[in-house]
């Protein structure tokens, strides 16, 4: 088991937004430095908004969290300039250059002179952008436009990446373009990913560690073997006549293939 600390830290975190839809029931959330960490779960789960409270987005109505050990409700300027965000939506400037969104980034983080050039032309590189530098962005396609939003994400180097559902949108071969950078992002020394995403495949594939979530909370955790080696099969909804009893489900139960049946 690795001795590492904790690059994520959340405890019993509580979010209810106007209008009494409460999207945090006490969120619990720890995430070991140098690990690709997945939170797995439908829409309206809570990944976004854990996503948000731990990048200093929202606050919580409760609870606590840290990123790269600094409080995020103490000290959120800190944990702003150790960590990097790539959002559901582009926050690239579609009406500049793919290397002059990459400077800005760059500059806003204090980054200066041959410093900030070099970063910038490394990630374009990385990325398989080079060509695509001096082009304004609202020409890129998806997948051009998402390893963008990535290296504005690594621009100042963070000690943690949050990745929200990178690659929603993007067509299969962009899809997988996207999931062996993140691949390759994971062998960084040093680096955390926290990935949000809705697609067990990518979890699957990508992260060391997945939190199931659901109504606002974790409901398990493991490594994608261990929960998949949890599963005993499909669950099956059946709907029975009203008079029906409970010899019913005891018929049920004998069916070849049925490990459990459930009166609901």
């Amino acid at each position: 088991m690795s001795t590492r600390a904790p690059a994520v830290e959340a405890r019993q975190l509580v979010k209810t937004y106007p209008g009494g839809v409460t999207a945090l029931r006490g969120m619990d959330l720890t995430v070991t430095a140098g690990t690709v960490f997945g939170l797995l779960g439908p829409n309206g789960a809570g990944k976004s908004t854990t996503v948000k409270i731990l990048t200093t987005l929202a606050r919580p109505d409760s609870g606590t969290a840290s990123v790269a050990g600094h409080d995020v409700l103490a000290h959120p300027d800190r944990v702003r300039r150790a960590i990097g965000v790539v959002a559901q939506k582009s926050g690239a400037d579609p009406v500049a250059t793919g290397r002059e969104n990459l400077l800005l980034q760059g500059r806003l983080y204090g980054m200066r002179g041959a410093a900030v050039q070099r970063r910038a032309d490394e990630l374009l590189a990385r990325f398989a952008l080079a060509d695509a530098g001096k082009r304004l962005v609202k020409g890129y396609s998806g997948g051009m436009l998402r390893r963008l939003d990535v290296a504005l994400g690594l621009m100042h180097r963070p000690e943690v990446l949050f990745l929200d559902e990178p690659t929603t949108g993007l067509d299969p071969e962009a899809r997988t373009a996207m999931w062996d950078e993140i691949s390759r992002l994971a062998g960084d020394e040093g680096l955390t990913i926290v990935l949000t995403t809705h697609y067990l495949e990518e979890a699957d594939r990508l992260a060391e560690r997945i939190a199931i979530v659901d109504r606002g909370r974790i409901v398990v955790e493991g490594t994608p073997d261990a929960l998949k080696g949890e599963l005993r099969g499909d669950a099956v909804h059946v709907e029975l006549r009203a008079d029906a009893g409970p010899e019913a489900v005891t018929a049920l139960a004998g069916l070849p293939g049925v490990h459990e049946a459930v009166a609901e």
